[in-house]
C-alpha cells in the first residue's frame, strides 16, 4: 500500500536559517510526518544566507531553466536541491539571483524589509507550482507555511481545477508570526493579474493594498484548514473563525520556545476523518 504524501512548502527550516520557533517548527513538522510512515518533500526559497556548501545543496538542471515574467522582466528559475540530516527528506529551493541573493540592507534573513517582496513571493508561488508540475509527485496533503508561500494555496487551487482528472490535496495553511513583510507594493495586484489570476481570486488583495495581512487572508480563503498562533492579531483570527474551516490555535512545547508538534499530528488525523 502506498504511503501518504504531504508536501511542506514553507520559508524557514532549520538548519538551512537561523534556529528559531518558526524554522525549528519548518523542520520538525516534516521529521514527525515521515516517522508516522508519511512519504515527504519540502520547498522554500534559497534565501541568500543560506550556505550552499555547508547544506550540500546541487541545482538540478531538469528542474531549472525556464524564464518567469514579472511585470515584463523575465527572471530565471534555478532549482537546488538537498537532502536535510538526518532525516534524508528532499528539499528543493527555489532560486533566482535578483530575489534571494542576500543584501547588505536586508534588515532579517527573509529581507522583510525589501521593497520588492510582492515579486519574491509571486516569484516563488510560480516557481514552486511549475517544479510540482515537472516532479508529478502528487501530495495528498500539502502544508503552506508563512507569507512567502501564502499564494502558494492560490497557485495550488488554481493549478489542480484546472486539471480535473487529478485530485486536489488537502491544503493547509499556517501564519507564522514575526516574519511579516514591512510591506507590499500596490501594483501587486496588476502583476498577479498577469499571471492569470482573476479578480474575484485576488479579493484580499485587491481590499486591502500594500498589507501583508492581505496575503494571509487569501491564504486562509483558498486552504481547505488553517494554523494560527495563540497571539495572532484579533483581525486575523476573527477572519479565520468566520471562513468556518477546521482551525488549530499553535500552542508552545512545554519549552515555551517551540511549537507543540502533537496538536499538528492530531490536527492531521482529523482532517482525514472529514
Amino acid at each position: 500500500m502506498a504511503k501518504p504524501r504531504i508536501l511542506y512548502i514553507t520559508e524557514a527550516i532549520t538548519p538551512y536559517l537561523p534556529d528559531s520557533a518558526n524554522s525549528s517548527l519548518g523542520r520538525d513538522l516534516p521529521v514527525m510526518s515521515q516517522a508516522e510512515g508519511h512519504e515527504v518533500r519540502i520547498f522554500m526559497p534559497r534565501f541568500g544566507s543560506i550556505n550552499e556548501r555547508r547544506n550540500q545543496l546541487h541545482e538540478v538542471i531538469r528542474l531549472s531553466g525556464i524564464n518567469i515574467s514579472i511585470d515584463d522582466t523575465d527572471h530565471p528559475l534555478i532549482i537546488k536541491v538537498a537532502s536535510m540530516h538526518p532525516s534524508r527528506i528532499q528539499v528543493y529551493f527555489v532560486d533566482n539571483d535578483d530575489y534571494f541573493q542576500r543584501l547588505d540592507s536586508d534588515a532579517d534573513v527573509l529581507g522583510t524589509n525589501r521593497a520588492d517582496n510582492d515579486e519574491r513571493t509571486i516569484f516563488f508561488n510560480h516557481g514552486t507550482m511549475e517544479t510540482v508540475k515537472k516532479l508529478r509527485w502528487d501530495a495528498d496533503t500539502v502544508h503552506c507555511l508563512g507569507w512567502m508561500t501564502a499564494l502558494c494555496t492560490l497557485g495550488l487551487r488554481s493549478m489542480y481545477n484546472a486539471e480535473p482528472g487529478v485530485k486536489r490535496p488537502t491544503i493547509i495553511y499556517t501564519m507564522l508570526p514575526g516574519q511579516d513583510p514591512d510591506t507590499l507594493d500596490e501594483a501587486m495586484v496588476s502583476k498577479l493579474r498577469e499571471e492569470g489570476y482573476s479578480d474575484d481570486e485576488l479579493k484580499d488583495i485587491i481590499e486591502n493594498p500594500g498589507k501583508p495581512e492581505a496575503l494571509h487572508k487569501l491564504a486562509m480563503r483558498n486552504a481547505d484548514a488553517i494554523t494560527l498562533p495563540a497571539d495572532a492579531p484579533a483581525e486575523l483570527l476573527e477572519f479565520a473563525q468566520e471562513l468556518n474551516k477546521p482551525l488549530l490555535i499553535m500552542q508552545p512545547a512545554q519549552d515555551g520556545q517551540k511549537y507543540d508538534t502533537e496538536a499538528f499530528s492530531k490536527f492531521y488525523a482529523s482532517l482525514k476523518e472529514k
